[in-house]
């Protein structure tokens, strides 16, 4: 490193300055040209771009114009050098297309120069697109040169230009499927030797420039890039070209002999394997015929692809393992690297199928390269048995100091999969992880071990105590504030739970005396969590004699939380709602209802209402933030994967929000407040295979009900003019208040919205009923030829089904509570009702609870979801009442015989009538 730095420094850094390197350009106007000086100044120019160094438009117009003088030159190896200039120039530099006709001169097929590549090369970064047509010419001969440099030179140019010109690039597919299937030529020693004329004179050769033979065939390659791009549309010519080319099942017949090419092939093979199932068993048969061919890197590429196979079972495993398990002992370090992590990415899924390897991974622990010896112990934990778990930890402990905090991470991570899959071997783990994490290391890697133990204390209960020690034992020197935090919060969760809560006190106060105000800050509500949870009275004093002292702190965060800590436990039902409860505020809903109180003008006159804000668990909101461990995000980010990324589901508060501003754009709706409940989903009302597609949102409001219809025309010779939707309500307490229709809707800019809004009458009542929805509009026909529809149409009409207002679906949102708690306080506070339910077609108490769930959308309490008995059951669910109904509970009891079904007794409470009257009104219609 000092020797970099020192490289870097003094003259070597006035050498490359960027002044220095302009003002010596002036060399390019001298009359007498210096090649070696021009070719020396050049290098340093292509240099300090490679460096990353900026130009700004003039310097590299001056630069860029005055390399151009050396066109003059009949110096072959400064030409080259120009060429390289100017393409690293053009993307920067004003006026480039001046030097066309310059550059064009020396790509004339009859021109015998050595540039003549490089001058392809750099053409493609001057000219635009308009100008494609016209050197068309000259890249087709170009193409099919005998000259294996300037026939890849033309493939690449015209694979940067085809985005540009794809048309006239389209119709040069003859010359590039003539590149591909390319005869290798003969090596020097196979060629022709001269023949000897009359009285042993030999016969006359060519002059000029010699073909240099390509034994690599690398034209080939390019050659097959080009070809997919101009045909990725054509499925089926993909198909017919990977067939014609893959040599059939055994792959020896391929006209291919590049291995970087044949490894495209692969790659190509995937895509079309995954985008067309009916094609999976050919490809496969040309995957497995690669395993066998004479280069290594297409065997690796060919056994990668079945190994990531979707649905790949142990059977069609078999040949691509044994091709990577003689990897393993190859010599060069890269074929096993890349063997020992693609079987590494195999065993989270078939460990089975990578155990026939152990042998030989064991052999790789004590492999010179250490990224090797990682990926090879990790993936024998994956793969290994519950007896070999104490020879490999043994081997682990031996080269974790030799290895960077990347791969420590990837050990780590092993670990906590081994220690969850053999809970006996807990001791033993634990020892290891808080061995590893008394040495030096980075923020990611003992956020890593800290995890691990976290997971340990979470699934194993044995090594909770003992866990808890070694992590009371990091923090006395940790300097990871956001680990101190969060292993302080964990000692204040489990730590009043244990056999001895008063050892890790002292630990805990050491925090207050030593560390930072953040840290202190934690340490007091640790502190605090272990004097309202003791059931000892002499600890409840001892602490509030601990905080008492935080009392003078110099931080005002840390005081703060002292004195109301203190408070918290002089008071049962301060130390219930802030430190005994288990709910905290769904993140999601409480930013969507922020904002829309933020651009609510008339909502700043009062202040914020906390309460219609829905709960969640704190394990529902530590599943929602999980993030994925280093395994998971290693194989996340594997490079081969072909498959597109599943599209991420968004969650209910995420979709809601996305409604609010779609809603906020519209003007109609400007004086409507805040929305306080949106479908969760959209409601089909019609078939998807039908001609016009309709879907359903409802968006309910303080005073209006806004339904939104999105239709979709899937007729692509037919335009649909002023769509709108009529609605019948089947009951009354809804008001039509006005249809904003879509004026035009065709199949290109399908969806479309049409929106319906409803008046509510009676503002404090919530209306429940269906309603009749028929789509009218305008039909016109579209002139096939033309494009454009007739002037005149005809009025048509199409009926969907109803829209039904929902009790659950439209007017409850789940919401966590401790149902013990808050059904005892609302016996007291809040209204109660019960009603008994014949639900005859149910066949089971687990239907029954499935349906309950999904027709209050209320939240599930204490796992009631799931029955533990098949004759009677009781079902806790949690729930709020939007616009301000409050919270409501449900006690749902059932008994299960199999003639009658389910019985049902439902008992309701909440802090309001009607709210309770409204989740019987779901059962009950």
């Amino acid at each position: 490193m000092s020797f970099k730095k020192d490289e870097e420094s003094g003259l070597n850094a006035y050498y490359n300055n960027k002044s220095t390197i302009i003002q010596e350009a002036r060399i390019f106007n001298e009359s007498n040209v210096s090649p070696r000086k021009c070719r020396a100044l050049l290098t340093r120019v292509v240099y300090l771009l490679y460096l990353g160094e900026t130009l700004n438009t003039q310097e590299a117009t001056n630069l860029f114009f005055g390399a151009t003088k050396l066109f003059q030159n009949k110096d072959s190896a400064l030409r080259q050098m120009v060429y390289l200039t100017v393409k690293e120039l053009a993307t920067m530099a004003e006026d480039v297309i001046m030097v066309t006709a310059s550059i064009m001169k020396d790509m004339q097929p009859n021109s015998e120069v050595v540039y003549r590549p490089n001058a392809i090369r750099a053409l493609c970064r001057i000219i635009d697109p308009s100008m494609v047509q016209g050197v068309e010419r000259f890249f087709k001969s170009a193409i099919v040169d005998k000259n294996p440099s300037i026939s890849s030179g033309a493939l690449v140019s015209a694979y940067h230009l085809y985005p540009q010109g794809k048309e006239v690039i389209k119709r040069w597919v003859n010359e590039v499927q003539e590149s591909v299937n390319v005869k290798p030529i003969a090596s020097y020693f196979n060629s022709p030797q001269p023949t000897s004329g009359y009285l042993g004179f030999s016969s006359p050769q060519p002059q000029g420039p010699q073909t240099i033979p390509s034994t690599s065939n690398i034209t080939q390659y390019h050659a097959l890039g080009l070809l997919f791009q101009i045909r990725q549309q054509d499925r089926m010519a993909i198909t017919k070209m990977i067939q014609q080319l893959g040599g059939g099942k055994s792959g020896s017949g391929s006209s291919l002999k590049n291995p970087m090419a044949l490894c495209m092939l692969v790659r190509y093979a995937v895509k079309v394997m995954e985008e067309d199932p009916n094609m999976h068993k050919q490809m496969y048969d040309l995957l497995e015929g690669w395993l066998r061919h004479k280069s290594d890197m297409v065997n690796y590429e060919a056994a990668r692809a079945i190994c990531e196979m979707r649905g790949v079972t142990a059977q069609q495993l078999t040949r691509s393992v044994s091709v990577l398990q003689i990897f393993l002992s190859s010599p060069k370090p890269a074929l096993k690297f890349a063997a020992i992590r693609t079987l590494s990415q195999l065993a989270l899924t078939h460990p089975a199928s990578v155990a026939t390897c152990n042998v030989d991974m064991e052999n790789l622990i004590t492999d010179s390269n250490r990224s090797i010896a990682t990926y090879a112990i990790t993936t024998l934990l994956k793969t290994g048995n519950e007896a070999s778990v104490d020879r490999l930890m043994k081997q682990i402990t031996g080269f974790m100091s030799e290895i960077s905090d990347e791969f420590k991470v990837i050990v780590v991570e092993a670990i906590r999969s081994l220690t969850l899959k053999f809970p006996a071997k807990q001791a033993l783990m634990l020892n290891f992880l808080s061995g590893v994490l008394r040495d030096e290391g980075g923020y990611d890697f003992k956020r890593a071990v800290v995890e691990a133990i976290f997971d340990m204390i979470k699934y194993i209960s044995d090594s909770k105590e003992a866990a808890l020690a070694h992590l009371c034992e990091f923090i006395e020197d940790c300097e990871f504030t956001k680990l101190s935090v969060r292993i302080l919060h964990l000692i204040g969760i489990e730590g009043p739970k244990t056999l001895q809560p008063t050892k890790y006190i002292r630990y805990i106060y050491n925090r207050v005396v030593l560390e930072n105000a953040i840290v202190r800050a934690a340490a007091v509500s640790s502190l605090a969590k272990f004097g309202v949870n003791a059931v000892d009275g002499t600890i409840r004093n001892s602490i509030r004699v601990l905080l008492s002292r935080c009392l003078d702190d110099v931080d005002d965060e840390v005081r703060d939380r002292a004195a109301m800590y203190l408070k918290v436990m002089q008071e049962e039902v301060l130390a219930q709602k802030y430190v005994k409860d288990d709910s905290v505020f769904s993140l999601a809903a409480l930013e969507s209802q922020l904002v829309s109180y933020v651009n609510d003008s008339a909502a700043s006159e009062t202040p914020f209402d906390v309460s219609g804000v829905p709960k969640v668990s704190r394990a529902q909101a530590q599943q929602e933030s999980a993030r994925p461990n280093a395994i998971e995000t290693i194989v996340a980010a594997a490079p081969a994967k072909a498959t597109p990324a599943a599209p991420v589901q968004k969650t209910a508060e995420e979709t809601k929000s996305a409604y609010a501003q779609q809603l906020g754009a519209v003007p109609d709706f400007a004086d409507y407040g805040p929305i306080l409940n949106s479908s969760n989903k959209p409601a089909a009302l019609t078939e998807t295979e039908t001609e016009y597609v309709v879907t359903c949102v409802k968006h309910i409001f303080k005073e209006h009900v806004v339904f939104q219809f999105n239709v979709s025309n899937t007729l692509p010779d037919t335009i649909l003019e002023r769509v709108a939707v009529a609605m019948q309500p089947n009951d009354t307490g809804l008001t039509e208040d006005f249809i904003l229709p879509v004026e035009s809707l065709s199949h290109e800019n399908s969806p479309q919205i049409v929106y319906v809004s409803f008046t509510r009458d009676s503002p404090d009542d919530y209306i429940l009923g269906s309603f009749g929805c028929t789509l009218k509009f305008i039909s016109k026909e579209v002139d096939p030829t033309s494009g454009v529809p007739e002037e005149e149409g005809y009025e048509d009409e199409y009926q969907l089904e109803e829209v039904e207002l929902g009790a659950g679906s439209d007017y409850i949102i789940p919401n966590y509570a401790a149902f013990t708690a808050e059904w005892d306080k609302m016996k007291e506070t809040g209204t109660s009702l019960t009603e008994t339910f014949a639900l005859s077609s149910m066949g089971s108490l687990k239907a029954a609870c499935d349906s309950l769930i999904e027709i209050l959308n209320m939240e599930a309490l204490g796992g009631t979801e799931n029955p533990q008995s098949t004759s009677v059951h009781t079902l806790n669910l949690s729930g709020l009442v939007t616009g301000g109904g409050g919270k409501v509970l449900a006690r749902c009891r059932m008994t299960f015989s199999s003639g009658q079904g389910v019985t049902l007794e439902l008992s309701v409470r909440a802090e309001q009538e009607p709210a309770a009257r409204l989740v019987l009104a779901a059962i009950g219609g």
